[in-house]
């Protein structure tokens, strides 16, 4: 499949937008303002736009089996009904931390991170929760838990701490993990790992925080492809549209002394792979 150059999806000023989720359920992009404290969501088809204020800095927002969202906030993971009606699956806070990237695994459980508002090491962990509100510590000591994303079967499983420059994979099985090792190293000068999802042919594609690129790494961990963006802060990406085949990209603009005009907005490359359904929230 042959991919155009990145264009613009939505144009906006997101302080530090993040984390984009295809629903199938509505064929909407959801995205976030972390710090805007603001859930978004676009129609590609209608363009049609709208925004929710949440009452908390919010790090990542997915879809729920039963409708909904579940939403990982500062204070602990919630649930948003499809009536906008909203309670805490599981409320934990801890002074000087907030949520930040999330994810949900193939069995249904989310899999959400956290990390200090000053970016202390080791101050931040990766938990996971299942729909009863139960959960588990999988990675303490992380320091800013970013992306995390399965391979198609299962059974690997990605996650980026930022700081580390790295990619780890895991084996993963029945919602525990070991063996971590490292996929790739992002070498210095390129960027910093940060949001990443995994395409169908079990590619790990990767935003790159000041590298102003995705990329797309095959699970030996040779890199495959650069696709440059026109504004440094690239945060995330995720595949979307009726077949899974564009990739949207967040950004942000926050840091920057004198942010470009793309800085913040959504950005898309439209055909560039094939992504996998992504599952929901079992809650």
């Amino acid at each position: 499949m042959s991919a155009g150059g990145p264009e613009v999806a939505v144009r906006a000023e997101a302080a530090l937008g993040e984390g984009p989720t295809w629903d199938p359920a509505t064929g909407r992009l959801l995205w976030l303002d972390v710090l805007g404290m603001r859930l978004h969501t676009y129609d590609p088809v209608t363009g049609r736009r709208t925004v929710r204020t949440t009452e908390q800095h919010v790090g990542a927002a997915k879809p729920r089996a039963g409708g909904g969202l579940v939403l990982n906030l500062r204070d602990g993971v919630g649930l948003l009904d499809p009536d906008g009606g909203f309670r805490w699956l599981h409320h934990e806070p801890v002074p000087g931390r907030r949520a930040n990237d999330a994810a949900v695994a193939p069995d249904g459980s989310l899999w959400a991170g956290t990390m200090r508002y000053d970016e202390a090491a080791g101050g931040g962990t990766l938990s996971r929760l299942t729909g009863d509100g139960t959960a588990r510590t999988v990675l303490p000591d992380v320091t800013v838990s970013n992306g995390t994303g399965w391979s198609p079967d299962g059974r690997l499983m990605y996650y980026a701490d930022t700081p580390t420059r790295r990619v780890d994979v895991f084996d993963h099985d029945s919602g525990r993990v070991a063996n971590r090792r490292p996929l790739v190293e992002i070498e210095t000068g390129a960027g910093f790992p940060d949001g990443l999802t995994v395409d169908a042919e079990g590619c790990v594609w990767v935003a790159l925080w000041d590298g102003g690129a995705v990329r797309r790494y095959t699970p030996a961990g040779e890199l495959d492809r650069v696709i440059a963006l026109p504004t440094p802060r690239t945060t995330a990406c995720a595949f979307g549209g009726a077949a899974l085949t564009d990739l949207y990209v967040t950004t942000a603009r926050v840091g920057l002394e004198s942010p470009d005009p793309l800085a913040g907005s959504v950005l898309v490359i439209p055909g560039a792979g094939r992504g996998v359904a992504q599952p929901a929230f079992s809650g």
